[in-house]
């Protein structure tokens, strides 16, 4: 593997460290998450700023779903989403407590991600539709968007709280490694 995919590095501070979050992925979660706490919980809903933030998110995540085709090792779709067997098989180890530690992301983690993409691109299409003569004052579009946004906050949170058990039953910090973009090896 080559330093983009994941390899060990031999750099002082990290050894038996291997680079797994590209500059990409760490920005795309970031910016996620900053540009939905700011529209959820600071800017006011459907003001000018709450826009920006939208387009913002939706851009990142369009880069991101590119990205997830062309990009690094475990940015890749391939590398991390999983087919029912290998996400029934994941479940039932964890079930068990014997999940084995995954440097990437786990089967249940790729599920929750594909999960909050979709919710992303659908907040940031009704958002966008709701700006539009054709959908503005429309009740189901903002009753859509709305439900969208409360469901990526719950997700969100779910994420969170699974990723802290995660990185406790690992012995390893997963929210650190989203901004260094190293792991253990």
């Amino acid at each position: 593997m080559n330093a983009a995919e994941g390899s060990v590095s031999g750099g002082p501070g990290s050894a038996g460290s291997v680079s797994v979050w590209d500059p990409v992925v760490r920005i795309f979660h970031w910016t996620v998450v900053a540009g939905c706490l700011a529209n959820l919980f600071i800017v006011e809903d459907g003001g000018r700023a709450h826009e920006v933030i939208g387009y913002a998110v939706a851009a990142v995540l369009v880069v991101r779903l590119v990205w997830g085709f062309v990009g690094t090792r475990y940015a890749r779709f391939s590398d991390f989403v999983p087919g029912p067997r290998r996400l029934a098989e994941y479940l039932t180890l964890m079930a068990r407590g014997r999940e084995p530690r995954q440097v990437g992301h786990n089967p249940a983690a790729a599920v929750m991600i594909v999960v909050l993409m979709a919710l992303l691109a659908a907040v940031s299409i009704t958002g966008w539709m709701a700006t539009l003569d054709a959908f503005w004052g429309v009740e189901w579009v903002e009753k859509l968007h709305e439900v969208t946004a409360d469901a990526i906050l719950w997700l969100a949170l779910i994420h969170a709280g699974a990723a802290l058990y995660e990185s406790m039953r690992h012995r390893e910090n997963l929210v650190w490694a989203m901004v260094t973009g190293r792991k253990r090896a």
